[in-house]
């Protein structure tokens, strides 16, 4: 039975409720690794629930929260705020790819709204990652999960095979642990073939980045074992990296980005259910495979079963 954490009084969502209860879709995007678009979809996370009626003071926070975050990324990385006030705030932030120029930034973050309202539309909380950005919010009172959750996961196809490849990438995968921790959240770098790419949310502290990216390189370890690529997103961080056998080229950080031709892609999205004070959870797994072809896969709780 589906389980609705709303204040009957209220017609609020009371604190228990959690990000862990948002419904994960997925779509896979296979597009030339020679003209990467920033503004590409390449997963999404939508509470159930949508605003309480009446909506109208929610959907103008909203709006007047998106308007804030789209005019700050004319000079801004990364920014977080909250519109509104009481029970109808709503905390939101835009993070951009630490390498892109600012106009890149920008346009991508103006494509966020635009992407959340059509994917999610007037949810209690959304996460919108594109290939160059990413947007979140959650209405005051919604409970977000751990930093170090397990959000999205993207594996290339290929098992290498090639001695020395596991100690390759070891070596970038420690230089990305330290590099971020040094380089204010964000480290990209082409070592020994082997381009890796660490990026931390902005108001992340430093050590608590470093263990974080720590955390999604075991996991691209552990749930991608020896692929010539692969991303991993948590919720606070992400990692990704390519193996090159002849070599890293110079646009490595661009054919590298989620999506890229050079991939037959195995996508996987894990989301943990049930309700967190139950202090259990059902892991869903699925797999899609993409041949030039979009895929979108819904997500539930294990209570809506």
């Amino acid at each position: 039975m589906k389980t609705n954490f709303h204040n009957p009084q209220m017609g609020l969502p009371t604190k228990n409720f959690s990000l862990l209860s948002l419904s994960i879709s997925l779509i896979s995007i296979t597009i030339d690794s020679t003209s990467v678009d920033y503004t590409n979809l390449v997963y999404k996370g939508c509470a159930d629930q949508k605003f309480p009626e009446p909506s109208e003071v929610y959907t103008q926070t909203l709006k007047a929260l998106f308007d804030s975050l789209i005019s700050q990324s004319q000079t801004h990385n990364f920014y977080k705020t909250t519109s509104g006030s009481g029970q109808s705030a709503i905390t939101g932030l835009f993070q951009c790819r630490g390498d892109l120029s600012t106009k890149d930034c920008s346009n991508c973050v103006n494509k966020l709204p635009e992407t959340s309202n059509k994917v999610c539309g007037n949810t209690l909380a959304a996460r919108v990652q594109l290939s160059g950005c990413y947007l979140r919010y959650e209405i005051e009172g919604f409970r977000t999960v751990s930093g170090t959750e397990m959000l999205f996961k993207f594996c290339g196809s290929s098992q290498v095979s090639e001695s020395g490849f596991v100690e390759k990438r070891e070596n970038a995968f420690q230089s990305v642990e330290s590099g971020v921790q040094n380089s204010s959240g964000f480290y990209a770098a082409s070592y020994e073939s082997v381009f890796v790419l660490g990026q931390c949310e902005g108001d992340l502290g430093s050590g608590e980045c470093g263990e974080c990216v720590k955390s999604a390189l075991q996991r691209a370890q552990v749930e991608c074992g020896n692929s010539i690529s692969a991303q991993v997103y948590l919720q606070m961080c992400y990692i990704s990296y390519r193996y090159y056998p002849n070599g890293a080229p110079n646009d490595a950080k661009t054919s590298s980005s989620p999506g890229s031709k050079q991939d037959t892609q195995k996508t996987v999205a894990i989301v943990v259910g049930g309700v967190a004070a139950v202090g259990f959870g059902f892991i869903c797994i699925l797999f899609a495979r993409t041949a030039m072809k979009k895929s979108d896969i819904k997500f539930r709780r294990s209570d809506d079963y």
